[in-house]
């Protein structure tokens, strides 16, 4: 079986990339013992996702030159934000990962504005003879005027889906990634494995 390291320890990412990879072994960077933070300073979603795979790429280089290493970045992307909160999903409203808080946040700036959106999942492979590939899954929807489903993953509760006609907060895990954006990402990056 071979060998996937996953550069994050976000267990819904971790989870969703193991239901989906049932043919490899799955390492997050807890497992390879990579415990520093890695500062995502890119302006796009590709740039970030190179940034992680690079980093855990050099760390493991010494360690197991054979294992691929995945990085993703992903983000909602609002259209009448010009596409914020975009690569500063997980800290629009300034610390990382408070979804709450970037939640209200993006609630009080589209008041009075168009709701469309998309989520965006951008997945670096990262080959051990340092080649890569980029694959991309997007998919659409409007954003909600209140939360409305499990309120427990990012923006989840806010979007709603144009193939599901529900929130993603309000869909089950398999239906979420049957059309989620991270899935498709996946889909396209399958067929390349």
């Amino acid at each position: 079986m071979k060998t996937i390291v996953l550069a994050s320890n976000n267990k819904h990412k971790i989870k969703e990339f193991k239901e989906i990879l049932k043919d490899y072994n799955i390492l997050s960077l807890n497992d390879i013992g990579y415990t520093e933070e890695i500062e995502e300073t890119g302006e796009t979603f590709e740039e970030n996702s190179l940034i992680k795979a690079q980093t855990i790429h050099k760390f493991l280089k010494d360690k197991n030159p054979d294992y691929i290493v995945i990085a993703d970045d992903s983000g909602l992307c609002v259209d009448s934000l010009n596409g914020e909160p975009g690569v500063y999903s997980a800290r629009y409203a300034g610390e990382h990962g408070n979804n709450e808080a970037n939640r209200a946040k993006l609630l009080d700036k589209l008041k009075g504005k168009d709701r469309t959106a998309y989520f965006n999942c951008t997945i670096v492979v990262y080959y051990p003879d340092e080649t890569h590939k980029v694959f991309t899954g997007k998919t659409y929807g409007t954003i909600t005027e209140k939360e409305i489903g499990k309120t427990d993953f990012g923006y989840d509760c806010l979007f709603l889906s144009k193939d599901l006609n529900k929130t993603f907060g309000e869909a089950t895990e398999e239906e979420k990634n049957k059309v989620s954006h991270r899935g498709r990402a996946i889909e396209a990056m399958m067929k390349e494995l």
